[in-house]
């Protein structure tokens, strides 16, 4: 399994709006925290915007903020706003293949293969773990002096 990066870019960019402490920071400031191209991050904020999750503003003071408290917005909020909500796991059914297509409704009426429920059980552990993680609980991790580093870098006095 492979997330795309765009996850990992729109969760550090939440951490920044955190840090920001409701200040509006434009795409182009938090791109320049990372290095990141400021395009295909702001593709990712408004996939973030769209999702409820930031609010964006036009015009010389408006960039983008939190729409709700960093400790309501979880990583798993991110990794759905990101297209990544359909399941990891798509079972093709072989099972009703091959040696046993004659059983096809047989199979089909005993309910989900065992392969199939172990993987979505799976799944949801690992959604369940990353809505259990806030981005105020990742800012929170962020030391002082990485905190006013980010803010420079975005363009914010400290």
């Amino acid at each position: 399994m492979e997330l795309p990066k765009g996850v990992e870019w729109a969760a550090h960019a939440l951490i920044v709006l955190e840090a920001a402490d409701g200040r509006a920071v434009s795409s182009a400031g938090l791109a320049r925290v990372f290095d990141l191209s400021p395009t295909y991050l702001n593709k990712h904020m408004q996939k973030l915007a769209s999702a409820g999750l930031v609010r964006s503003a036009a015009g010389a003071s408006g960039g983008f903020r939190l729409a709700c408290p960093a400790s309501e917005v979880s990583l798993h909020d991110v990794v759905s706003a990101l297209g990544s909500a359909q399941p990891l796991f798509k079972c093709t059914e072989i099972r009703c293949q091959g040696a046993f297509a004659d059983q096809r409704q047989q199979i089909l009426s005993s309910g989900l293969c065992g392969i199939n429920r172990a993987m979505l059980q799976a799944e949801e552990s690992w959604r369940a773990s990353l809505r259990a993680i806030s981005i105020a609980e990742l800012t929170a991790g962020v030391d002082r002096a990485s905190r006013l580093r980010m803010l420079q870098a975005a363009g914010l006095e400290p």
